[in-house]
């Protein structure tokens, strides 16, 4: 009789501890959020231990048992969670099964380059050389760009809210190609009429946007390089040197006059016509800018060291501009 009554106890004893868990709520409503990081694997002992140390569950085993009565053992998803509010325990499992991690905002800004957007993603814990892989598959715009071999001027700079899981980069890779195709399908006859490829059209748009930040100037660079194209003149712009020597692992943070004879096809000042392909990825302004570029015959520009750049139409008028802006100051302009 005293072991039925101890077992009786016992049960009782647990019964009020399960119902405590699975029931009533883990932490109150006005507790901050306590993140919860699961990595790819976990187990529910795992997670549960993890909870057990956070305060948030009184007996791991439980935790265990509900996943496994549940029947949620090989679903529950790896990230990081933020767990706020009143949860019950099932609630918590709801999270984690549903795989509701905490999610953050990127920037990226426009003129950014593949390894420069991989560096900014992993400030934000997001696998860099995952990012990367995923960039190294054109398929995604394979479509309109035959000839891609990457996915480089086509990652759309905007902000993008990133889950915090394992998977994060292939699929944010994959909504930035998608809100690029989204920016340029307005456009997209504007490109068929034209003489350019798509390609083209993005690689001058990438140099477009590395050249100014200045969005009343861009139809006017786009103009420039393509009044320059037409009359088959050097582009002779600096971002193509400097994206060849990042290329090379040799950028230092300035060109030198050796430099412009660097033996790269992205080298401007030595190849005729555009470089291979983009150089960075553009924004919608420099876009539109290379798709309608201003009515000019300017063929040269030069920064004025404030922001904005001289426009002119022949070589004596630009050498001008240079001795006024530049020749005092080193080089600049194209």
């Amino acid at each position: 009789m005293r072991r039925l009554l101890a077992a009786a106890a016992l049960l009782a004893v647990l019964y009020v501890a399960w119902y405590r868990e699975t029931r009533g709520p883990t932490r109150s409503a006005h507790a901050p959020p306590v993140p919860l990081l699961v990595p790819q694997g976990a187990s529910a002992a795992g997670v549960g231990r993890q909870l057990h140390a956070l305060g948030l569950v009184r007996h791991p085993a439980i935790f265990r048992a509900v996943v496994f009565l549940r029947g949620d053992g090989a679903r529950l998803r790896a990230g990081e969670y933020s767990l706020e509010g009143p949860l019950s325990l099932d609630q918590i499992v709801d999270l984690l099964v549903k795989g509701e991690v905490a999610r953050r905002d990127v920037t990226f800004p426009e003129g950014r380059n593949l390894v420069e957007m991989a560096g900014l993603v992993e400030a934000y814990g997001v696998d860099g050389a995952a990012f990367l892989a995923a960039c190294g598959d054109p398929s995604a715009i394979r479509d309109l760009d035959p000839e891609a071999p990457d996915l480089e001027g086509y990652l759309f700079p905007d902000t993008y809210d990133v889950p915090r899981r394992a998977d994060a980069a292939p699929a944010l890779v994959a909504r930035m190609v998608e809100r690029f195709r989204q920016v340029l399908a307005p456009e997209l006859p504007v490109v068929a009429q034209g003489r350019m490829t798509l390609r083209e059209v993005v690689t001058v748009a990438s140099l477009v946007e590395l050249e100014t930040a200045r969005g009343e100037e861009r139809p006017r660079i786009a103009a420039v390089f393509l009044n320059r194209l037409k009359k088959r003149m050097l582009l002779q712009t600096d971002p193509t040197v400097i994206y060849a020597l990042k290329k090379a692992g040799t950028w230092d943070g300035n060109i030198r006059k050796r430099d412009l004879d660097l033996d790269s096809p992205y080298n401007t000042y030595r190849r005729p016509g555009l470089p291979p392909g983009p150089i960075a990825s553009p924004g919608r302004e420099a876009l539109l800018a290379v798709l309608h570029p201003a009515p000019v015959k300017d063929l040269y520009f030069v920064s004025r060291n404030d922001g904005t750049h001289e426009f002119n139409e022949t070589l004596a008028q630009h050498e001008r501009a240079v001795d006024r802006y530049q020749r005092r100051r080193g080089r600049g302009g194209a």
